[in-house]
């Protein structure tokens, strides 16, 4: 009860959540850029955002499960929400040889790694927060 409290009720599962999609961008982005010269190669990308902010929304009408068999209704939970990788449809060939732009995937990369981060530093906070709290000291 006081772990749910403390953790799955706050930002906590966001950000952990958050790191782990940028990981396998990251991971995701650095196979692209080895591949960029592979004849036919189709490029990938990582989902998350948009799965995330339906997650976070909370408009829609949220089901029961009461058998994990049960498809889930309605708003997304946080701890079931996982990034996905998938092949977008591109029929262009922006290097001549497959689908993958070096620029762009270099500033995707480049986004990628400050959300990294943005996301690091901000769960440090909040865990330095809890750990004044435990110990009875201010936060710095």
């Amino acid at each position: 009860m006081l772990g749910e409290t403390l953790f799955d009720r706050t930002t906590i599962p966001v950000l952990t959540k958050t790191l782990d999609a940028s990981m396998l961008r990251s991971r995701t982005i650095a196979n692209n850029i080895a591949n960029i010269n592979t004849p036919g190669y189709q490029r990938v990308e990582v989902n998350f955002e948009d799965e995330l902010k339906k997650a976070l929304e909370g408009h829609e009408l949220q089901g029961m499960r009461t058998d994990d068999k049960h498809l889930p209704l309605g708003q997304s939970d946080i701890s079931e929400l996982n990034a996905t990788v998938s092949k977008p449809v591109d029929p262009t060939l922006p290097s001549g040889v497959n689908n993958v732009d070096i620029e762009n995937e270099m500033a995707k990369l480049a986004e990628t790694q400050i959300e990294y981060n943005f996301a690091a530093k901000f769960l440090k906070g909040k865990f330095s927060a809890l750990n004044a709290a435990i110990q009875q000291k201010s936060i710095q």
